[in-house]
């Protein structure tokens, strides 16, 4: 074989392998250069060792040397045979590659003052821990990482959902609807970080004449910018009474009076972040109805001075009187506080047990008397 300088590279694929100088283990020829490209599959590293190595010494390898570099660096200069200050012998060194890929070089100058044997060196493939690899800063999986032969997978706590990138976890969030008049809704394992790449919409559904009332915790810490309005991660509320909202950063939205009782609480979390989330309290307030009239000789139960939507008023008469509706004698009435902020009607006068009862006469002057009232 006619050997000459920056020959074509030989490249090596196979999972494990020897290469050597030429000639060896006789003595290597003067003005070679030989390369050697090393790749294994994606997910394994290269480890490289020599079992015998016998180069012309010189002054930081100047002369003869075997080079090994990876991605533009280089990972080990060696030459001579022994080791001193000017020079490196690989010894019992173990060259690991970063990744999956390794290139040698061998060169010879012009000359050799004596005859030197070369080298012999042993490559493999060896699983890249991955798992292993991973910092707080460069997180391959948000939750669990499980290393295999040539690769990694992820996968998440009970009740999250693996995204499709296959490293984060989400959750479903957007089916649950709170009927109830009050209740508290948080993101998800708040106060510790949300989920990742999540679209939750909470429905929040109150009787119509209830108008919601929302209170954010104190604590409030959704992803923000410096210079534009919620680009990565938000909070909205949606109403009949309009849109509120986008949310985010450290301070809390406070106090918000939808004026409806229908709310959507929408929370969206891109793929980045270790934020603390959000958490409110819902409250339902009826709508007023006017404090009602006590007809004369009537007691009413209970006496308040707010009324709100679902109050009931209970009336009666006091003593030696009963009301009177419709002809009929009744020992108490109950009145409704509706929807709309009105009564569902109006209290039957009380009339004294040893009067008659009213005629439809006197019932049409006791109502024009009490609409002139």
């Amino acid at each position: 074989v006619k050997l000459t300088r920056d020959p074509t590279p030989l490249s090596l694929s196979g999972m494990y392998g020897i290469l050597h100088s030429p000639n060896f283990p006789e003595p290597y020829p003067r003005e070679t250069e030989l390369r050697w490209n090393i790749s294994v599959p994606d997910g394994f590293q290269i480890k490289l060792y020599f079992s015998h190595f016998d180069l012309e010494p010189s002054y930081l390898c100047e002369y003869d040397y075997v080079k090994i570099e990876a991605e533009g660096e280089v990972l080990a200069l060696f030459c001579g045979k022994e080791e001193t200050d000017t020079e490196a012998v690989p010894a019992q060194q173990v060259i690991t590659s970063p990744r999956n890929s390794l290139s040698l070089l061998f060169s010879s100058d012009f000359s050799n003052e004596e005859r030197f044997s070369g080298f012999m060196a042993h490559y493999s493939a060896v699983d890249v821990d991955e798992c292993r690899k991973q910092s707080d800063e460069n997180l391959l999986c948000d939750h669990f990482c499980h290393n295999y032969i040539g690769g990694y997978y992820c996968s998440c706590r009970y009740g999250y959902l693996l995204h499709s990138d296959n490293c984060t976890c989400r959750v479903e969030c957007s089916s649950d609807v709170f009927r109830e008049r009050s209740g508290v809704l948080s993101s998800l394992d708040f106060p510790a970080p949300y989920p990742k790449s999540s679209e939750c919409s909470y429905r929040i559904e109150v009787e119509e004449g209830f108008r919601l009332r929302l209170q954010f915790d104190p604590h409030f810490d959704v992803e923000d910018h410096p210079d534009v309005s919620c680009p990565y991660d938000y909070i909205k509320i949606k109403a009949v009474s309009g849109e509120f909202g986008p949310f985010c950063g450290s301070r809390s939205p406070g106090v918000i009076q939808t004026n409806s009782s229908v709310a959507t609480v929408v929370f969206h979390s891109d793929n980045s972040g270790e934020n603390l989330g959000w958490r409110l309290t819902y409250t339902a307030t009826g709508s007023q109805c006017p404090v009602p009239e006590t007809p004369p000789n009537a007691l009413i139960n209970p006496i308040q001075s707010e009324y709100s939507f679902k109050d009931h008023v209970l009336f009666t008469c006091e003593p030696g009187y009963r009301l009177l509706k419709d002809r009929e004698y009744l020992d108490h009435y109950q009145i409704d506080c509706q929807a709309d902020g009105s009564w569902s009607s109006r209290p039957p006068p009380c009339q004294s047990k040893t009067a008659r009862p009213l005629t439809s006469q006197q019932c049409l002057c006791f109502i024009e008397y009490k609409s002139r009232i």
